[in-house]
């Protein structure tokens, strides 16, 4: 059972990237709250692949430079 889960983390975690790569890099965090568990956009930050900027007027989640 706990391989199902880590599997459907993992396939959340690789459709949120393909999203950000299809929306041009980046997306207002806010607009991706309700599609992702806090938790998949944490590992995400974890392992380096996307990365939080502060545009002043809200959060953008964008892929990391080094992705």
């Amino acid at each position: 059972m706990a391989n199902q889960v880590n599997n459907s983390f993992e396939r959340r975690a690789n459709h949120l990237l393909r999203l950000l790569q299809l929306c041009g890099g980046c997306v207002p965090l806010h607009r991706l709250q309700f599609q992702f568990s806090d938790s998949v956009i944490q590992t995400l930050l974890d392992k380096e692949l996307v990365q939080v900027q502060n545009t002043g007027r809200g959060f953008l989640l964008e892929i990391a430079e080094d992705f």
